[in-house]
């Protein structure tokens, strides 16, 4: 398994928002929320078995994860749920922080796209209903 400390260092230094990585090849994103995670599932590539770092991550970044099947992910800071969404889908979670929920971007309210998957634990479903929602923004 590629090292976790290798996409960590990426994210850090060079202010990336996520970075993945299967120990040939580095993928990144500055995009911001759960868009870049989206563009990587819909690119169709095989993201089985690469580790990744992010920022942040609540509960639907946590299942667009388990989605890509990933194995191994570190975070700055994580919700309780992301990290249970990653035990229950073996996703070895590191963290800093860990946090009972996202905020939305103007600080007034839970993140949408987590009220979005509240009552989901289906990777697939939560991915079809984050792309819809994404077409509404």
């Amino acid at each position: 398994m590629v090292d976790l400390n290798v996409v960590k260092q990426l994210l850090l230094s060079e202010n990336f928002t996520c970075v993945l990585s299967d120990g040939k090849k580095i993928i990144t994103s500055r995009e911001r929320g759960v868009k870049p995670l989206i563009d990587f599932i819909l690119s169709e590539k095989d993201f089985c078995g690469f580790v990744a770092a992010d920022k942040i991550i609540g509960k639907a970044a946590a299942l667009l994860y388990a989605n890509l099947k990933i194995s191994a992910l570190y975070v700055q800071v994580a919700t309780y749920e992301a990290v249970e969404i990653c035990k229950k889908y073996n996703i070895k979670i590191v963290y800093d922080i860990l946090t009972n929920k996202i905020i939305n971007r103007k600080g007034d309210d839970i993140c949408p796209m987590e009220k979005l998957v509240a009552d989901v634990d289906i990777p697939e479903i939560a991915k079809q209903l984050i792309i819809q929602k994404l077409k509404t923004l």
